[in-house]
């Protein structure tokens, strides 16, 4: 599909929408006709969103299905992803984006954690599904049958009175890696995709914009924060919103040149993916004026390519799920190769504060490391169902984020370590604890211990040390491991590299050293992530 050319205002967007709920309403009736979603083959336009998203409302409605309910999604980005999202924002169920890459004792957990009613799925994943150890949720609809989501959606009674949502009420549950082995649900309002462009708007600051005539690419899928986040930005400012099923580099680049892309959202190891391409070159993105980037620092290197290819403004964001994505940003100024603010996070937006605390919360002078705490109004509402978890990381409206720090006197905020033992691989999170758990299922480990790696490529990789379990046998060999974990983790979250050690250091209270373990690939680095 070609998209219509728009004359480029170059104004800023900004229409004081509240929840999603009002976005759907003020763009159907504004430009009905203007594109909002294109995916392959197909678009929907402003006013296609909005009758098609009240079809699915009503039809949740009919199923039984009341305020809070929870709704799950396990596929890959389509414009029916959106319809359910705005659908569920209509009748205030809470939609569940489940990460596609899951096996199906993973995918079975956060069903069960959340108590999803009703169950959308493509039929590429219906094999998780079928492979759960519990069963599925009462209701299951199949997106790309035949007698499926169409149909299901065309069986509507009508029933059921419309929901008023306010800007507290939950609109999405995503769920993250746990420290203790199983991912914690982490319950957002519609203030948390509205909060931080509303303070960006009333301080008139323009580190990340939407302007008329944007054409918006989405990298990140939607069952990360930074995916979703994006989509509901641009779907607030009425611009055009390009998804793709899962992110390709070729097919990126041809999307940027064909449908004139002008902003993008992505993680580094996709800006690598892209400028790999063969003959791919400046021609090719003559459309863009801004990439945001997150989810891991860019490399000085890469960051002198891109600006090389891309020749567009950059903007570096920083934050959690349970902050609503983005608190802090390095803003496109500050994208210079051999500054030194290349180094940092970013500075807070209008509206967020940044503290930085030590082992008792005391709050730290400027310079000095230790716990990065952020105050946001786009901050979780709760982890589902776990109230001692949500008082240890919310705190007064402080996210404690798990990563040590420092501001600096001009306010950037810089990220040295982490407080929790998370590894980024290619913007993923994953927690060693839950893949240490697995691991020591099988009965030739007697013990694991997990850390993250530096890897050029991907950020980190899971670096896997094995105690083996001396047994009669066979002795232990790394494809044994990987094939035993591979149906019970995510591909993502399986070790590139496992090594055999004869026991695991501990301190004299037999605490795990896992630091000592993990700094022998971070010795020599000022910044222990990457």
């Amino acid at each position: 599909m070609e998209l219509p050319q728009k004359p480029r205002q170059g104004a800023r967007l900004h229409h004081g929408l509240t929840t999603l709920v009002d976005t759907a309403h003020f763009h159907a009736e504004h430009q009905p006709d203007t594109p909002a979603v294109v995916c392959g083959a197909a678009t929907l336009t402003y006013a296609d969103l909005h009758r098609e998203s009240s079809r699915t409302a009503r039809a949740l409605r009919s199923a039984g299905l009341s305020p809070g309910d929870r709704v799950a999604y396990l596929g890959k980005e389509s414009e029916r992803y959106y319809e359910i999202l705005f659908a569920c924002a209509k009748t205030g169920t809470v939609l569940v984006p489940v990460n596609w890459r899951l096996t199906s004792p993973e995918v079975s957990h956060i069903l069960q954690d959340s108590g999803t009613r009703l169950l959308f799925v493509e039929e590429e994943f219906r094999p998780v599904v079928d492979g759960m150890p519990s069963a599925a949720p009462e209701h299951v609809v199949a997106l790309d049958e035949a007698e499926g989501y169409a149909t299901w959606k065309a069986a509507d009674t009508g029933g059921g009175e419309a929901f008023e949502a306010t800007r507290d009420t939950p609109v999405a549950q995503l769920y993250t890696s746990g420290t203790t082995g199983l991912p914690k649900g982490v319950v957002l309002a519609h203030r948390s995709f509205f909060a931080i462009a509303d303070a960006m708007a009333e301080a008139d600051v323009d580190w990340i914009d939407w302007q008329a005539g944007d054409v918006a690419l989405i990298g990140i899928p939607g069952f990360h924060i930074g995916g979703l986040w994006w989509a509901t930005q641009n779907f607030n400012a009425g611009t055009t919103v390009v998804a793709m099923p899962a992110f390709d580099g070729t097919e990126a680049v041809e999307l940027i040149r064909r449908l004139g892309v002008t902003t993008a959202c992505v993680v580094p190891a996709m800006l690598r993916m892209m400028l790999t391409r063969p003959g791919v070159g400046p021609a090719d993105f003559v459309t863009l004026r801004k990439i945001v980037y997150g989810g891991s620092p860019i490399s000085e290197t890469l960051l002198e390519q891109s600006l090389a290819v891309f020749r567009c403004e950059f903007a570096q964001i920083y934050g959690l799920t349970e902050t609503g994505n983005t608190a802090v940003c390095l803003p496109p100024a500050a994208h210079e190769p051999g500054s030194s603010l290349m180094q940092a996070a970013g500075r807070p937006y209008p509206g967020v504060q940044v503290k930085v605390v030590g082992d008792h919360g005391a709050v730290l002078p400027l310079g000095a490391v230790g716990e990065v705490c952020l105050g946001t109004p786009a901050h979780m509402v709760e982890y589902w169902n776990l109230p001692d978890k949500t008082a240890e990381t919310l705190v007064d409206g402080w996210i404690r984020t798990g990563d040590a720090g420092f501001v600096d006197e001009a306010g950037y905020v810089y990220i040295r370590d982490r407080i929790k033992d998370a590894i980024l691989v290619a913007g993923e999170n994953v927690y060693p604890a839950e893949i240490e758990n697995v691991l020591e299922r099988h009965p030739g480990v007697a013990e694991a211990v997990v850390v993250g790696a530096p890897d050029d490529r991907w950020g980190e990789y899971v670096h896997a040390f094995v105690v083996f379990e001396d047994r009669a046998g066979e002795p232990l060999r790394a494809r044994d491991l990987h094939t035993f974990l591979t149906p019970r983790l995510a591909a993502f979250k399986l070790p590139a590299k496992y090594e055999f050690i004869d026991h695991v250091p501990r301190n004299p209270s037999g605490k795990i050293l896992r630091r000592e373990l993990r700094n022998r690939f971070w010795d020599g680095s000022d910044r222990k992530v990457n």
